[in-house]
């Protein structure tokens, strides 16, 4: 406080008044709070934009996380409630996938926006190995599935086929007659090939071999996938055979069994090509194999 002195008694002063009286007039100013260069605001606006969707985006792949780690022990559930031997242990390991996406989860409100993509990428880069891997097991579990229904229809099929042969020698011996011209014989039901490639065929041979280590094959392998391929549907994604309704680069039959490997079955060929890896891993044991039958059969 300032004093007044020489008057009968002192008179205290705020600052505020002593400045006033004491110092020199200034010229008026507005202060930079009450106002932001326009370059500075759109600075800020798109900060706020970009912290938007980055957090957006992290909690779309918390999601896509969630849906994959759900899709994996459900896998896992449909393999042991059908008691069939896929050939390899039906389980997808997603311990890193859910403590990153947990990090990401609690790191939405906690992190620095400028964090957030990295974890998300590694989130998403996480999902979709999990993804595949899951494509693979739902691959190899149709085609046990399809191999025990055709196990199953040659048995029923040799049996009345042993009852048909009974019931004619029962007759001939009945009417005691000489034997005479028969026929029938057996015609196999053979699968109509034809099915699609990646969203280009060279982008879906590129995909298919990159996956072929995934199953333990070789690049030698790629050969005979492609020659199988090539055969049934010339690598077109959108193959459709109106006759037997097989779709897809595996032809699928119905193409509706690769919902399995992912609802974009009909419009992608990486789903496709997962799913058909799947299966013939399950039913041939590599794509030569299932080449080899193709060429012997007409089909695979």
């Amino acid at each position: 406080m300032a004093t007044i002195v020489g008057c009968a008694g002192a008179v205290p002063l705020s600052y505020a008044e002593a400045s006033v009286n004491s110092a020199p007039a200034m010229p008026s100013m507005v202060l930079a709070s009450y106002s932001t260069p326009a370059p500075l605001a759109a600075d800020a606006e798109l900060a706020v934009a970009t912290g938007d969707t980055s957090t957006t985006e992290a909690r779309a792949a918390v999601e896509a996380a969630d849906a994959a780690v759900a899709s994996a022990a459900q896998v896992a559930t449909d393999v042991e409630a059908s008691g069939l031997d896929i050939g390899v242990t039906p389980t997808v390991d997603t311990t890193a996938l859910e403590a990153t996406a947990g990090r990401l989860a609690l790191g939405i409100k906690s992190l620095p926006e400028s964090l957030l993509p990295d974890v998300t990428a590694d989130v998403t880069a996480l999902v979709s190995s999990v993804q595949e891997q899951v494509a693979g097991l739902r691959g190899r579990l149709d085609a046990a599935v399809q191999a025990k229904k055709e196990a199953e229809e040659q048995a029923r099929r040799a049996a009345e086929e042993k009852a048909r042969q009974a019931a004619e020698a029962a007759e001939r011996a009945r009417q005691q007659q000489s034997s005479g011209s028969g026929g029938g014989g057996w015609v196999p039901s053979v699968p109509v090939g034809g099915a699609t490639g990646d969203n280009s065929p060279a982008g879906a041979q590129a995909t298919a071999r990159g996956m072929l280590g995934s199953y333990g094959w070789g690049d030698d392998q790629f050969g005979c996938l492609y020659n199988l391929w090539q055969k049934e549907s010339g690598w077109n994604y959108q193959a459709y055979n109106r006759s037997s309704g097989a779709f897809g680069i595996p032809q699928a039959l119905p193409g509706s069994k690769m919902a399995t490997a992912g609802a974009d079955w009909q419009t992608s060929a990486r789903t496709q090509i997962a799913w058909g890896l799947g299966y013939i891993s399950g039913r041939y044991g590599s794509p030569c194999n299932a080449w080899g039958h193709s060429q012997s059969v007409g089909w695979y």
